[in-house]
């Protein structure tokens, strides 16, 4: 074969195998997420992480921490939080949080890159927050940012909007719920609409639903939203780590990270690192095996970790800040991250060498030399892993213990006699949202099939 296809194919080995190295930690990291996320009651957001202060950035980095997502999400459910009235500072803190102070996460940075990295990554963490925070306090400009709030909610009030009570992000028509009481509620999906069914029909303290079908239901789709928050990342940075360390040459490293010791060499590699990353597309857990690549060509400890801590400033990233606030406020979040990022991971290669804790990468094997695939823990904990999230979408796809006596005929969703409806061949069959009842109407004998009330096995007993 050709060198070009066989590089293609070590790439892909490559990429693979980190996947396969890390599968049982995303796994078991996004099912610990779900539990918290559905049985660890919050607050509302807004009212607490309303004040600047030291008891306001503590709570939003914990529940950023206890609210894990994608790098998009955290971006989302941060401009709720802000709309609502949260100090800069806070909603910043909980972005943060929310992409990098999560299990996950932590799991994958112990398994790829080493327990150095990983407490580095935790330490660093509420530095970078601490710092991030120190600086906005000194440079916020507040009438800015009062003057970008207004706009939103402005803009919010004229076009109607509503906000997800479960998530605090934008709530659309297609997804709505009509109370008892006759108010009519909107969500931003189709998950987040079943959390809020869920948790208005819960019937005990978390003991008693993890006892029951319907609890595990509740951990079944959330288990789903935080998959389908994360999967593109995860699977774009495994697969671009491996043909990074194939295809590009050392002399580009060598080039863009300037060799040697000192404090300068230090903080050109960190504040290298963070350039990096805005330009490489890949967020949220991602960039971790991207990491793998970098660290593989010689990069400083400083540069990684900076680079591991980037995800909130990639290109994408930065653009949705502009649609959301406007030039100057994306421009002000992109400075006051990117510095503080850096000087993180500058400080974290100056805080580890005095303590003689700097990884040696010359100390292990390379990328291309490691075997992946192999009868050893990795693959009894995958399979535990496999088994774990079968049965989790297995119990959400069949709607075990869920509430509502109907199920919607396109997605499989349980719903109830007061969702969008239509008639088809003398029988009536309901929807969760109408982008599902213009699917079922537009080839009805595709989805008629299925009998539209859930037959009684299926409840919860």
């Amino acid at each position: 074969m050709s060198p070009i296809i066989n590089g293609v194919l070590e790439s892909l080995r490559i990429g693979v195998g980190f996947l396969w190295t890390a599968a049982w930690a995303i796994i078991m990291g996004l099912t610990i997420t779900s539990l918290v996320q559905v049985y660890v009651s919050k607050e509302r957001m807004a009212r607490v992480l309303g004040d600047g202060d030291l008891r306001g950035l503590t709570k939003a980095t914990l529940f950023g921490a206890a609210s894990s997502g994608c790098s998009f999400g955290a971006v989302a459910i941060g401009k709720g939080l802000f709309k609502k009235g949260a100090h800069a500072v806070n909603f910043l803190a909980f972005m943060f949080a929310s992409t990098n102070l999560i299990v996950e996460l932590g799991l994958m940075i112990l398994l790829l890159l080493g327990w150095e990295f990983l407490v580095a990554e935790l330490l660093g963490g509420l530095v970078l927050i601490a710092v991030m925070a120190v600086i906005v306090h000194l440079t916020l400009p507040e009438s800015l940012f009062a003057e970008v709030r207004e706009t939103l909610n402005a803009r919010d009030r004229e076009s109607g909007t509503t906000e997800d009570l479960t998530c605090g992000m934008e709530g659309t028509e297609e997804y709505t719920v009509t109370t008892d009481g006759g108010e009519t509620l909107q969500f931003c999906s189709e998950g987040c609409m079943e959390t809020y069914l869920q948790e208005s029909s819960s019937a005990g303290g978390w003991r008693e639903e993890l006892l029951s079908w319907g609890g595990w239901y509740k951990v079944g789709n959330q288990f789903r939203k935080e998959w389908s928050m994360i999967w593109t990342d995860v699977i774009a940075g495994f697969l671009v780590s491996g043909f990074v360390i194939v295809f590009v040459p050392q002399w580009v490293w060598n080039t863009l990270f300037v060799q040697g010791d000192g404090l300068l060499v230090t903080a050109e590699n960190a504040i290298m690192g963070v350039a990096i990353a805005v330009i490489s597309f890949v967020g949220s857990m991602g960039n971790v095996p991207f990491a793998v690549a970098l660290w593989g060509g010689g990069i400083s400890f400083a540069g990684v970790i900076a680079f591991v801590y980037a995800d909130l400033i990639t290109i994408p990233v930065l653009n949705v800040y502009r649609k959301y606030y406007g030039w100057k406020v994306m421009l002000y979040i992109l400075g006051v991250f990117f510095v503080t990022m850096a000087f993180t991971g500058f400080l974290m290669e100056l805080l580890f060498d005095a303590f003689g804790i700097v990884p040696d990468l010359a100390g292990g094997e390379t990328a291309t030399e490691q075997t992946y695939f192999e009868l050893n823990y990795t693959f009894y904990l995958n399979l535990i892993a496999f088994a774990l999230s079968g049965f989790l979408l297995y119990v959400y796809r069949r709607g075990l213990g869920a509430p509502g006596q109907y199920r919607d005929p396109v997605c499989g969703m349980r719903t109830d006699d007061s969702e969008p409806s239509t008639v088809h061949d003398g029988t009536t069959y309901y929807f969760c949202s109408t982008t599902c009842k213009r699917t079922f109407e537009e080839t009805p004998s595709t989805y008629a099939e299925q009998h539209p009330e859930i037959e009684h096995h299926d409840h919860d007993h």
